[in-house]
């Protein structure tokens, strides 16, 4: 049975790659528009890179309480 925290992380992991997909998916009509603007473009490619920052970022935080729960 996962803890809390765990179920927490599990699912505050998946909204944040559902969120990277809905920004890459609208990153491949964005272009087509005949308004197309570069600094939006260039402001949803900067959020999916923090983003993904957010997601190693969080692995490392779990491997590292992993290690700790392990060498306890």
């Amino acid at each position: 049975m996962l803890t809390n925290h765990a179920l927490f992380w599990r699912k505050m992991n998946e909204l944040i790659s559902e969120e990277i997909e809905r920004l890459k998916e609208s990153l491949t009509t964005i272009h087509v528009m005949e308004d197309f603007d570069f600094a939006t473009y260039k402001h949803q490619v900067g959020v999916i890179k923090g983003l993904r920052q957010a997601l190693e970022l969080a692995e490392e935080a779990q491997a590292i309480v992993n290690g700790r729960e392990e060498g306890n």
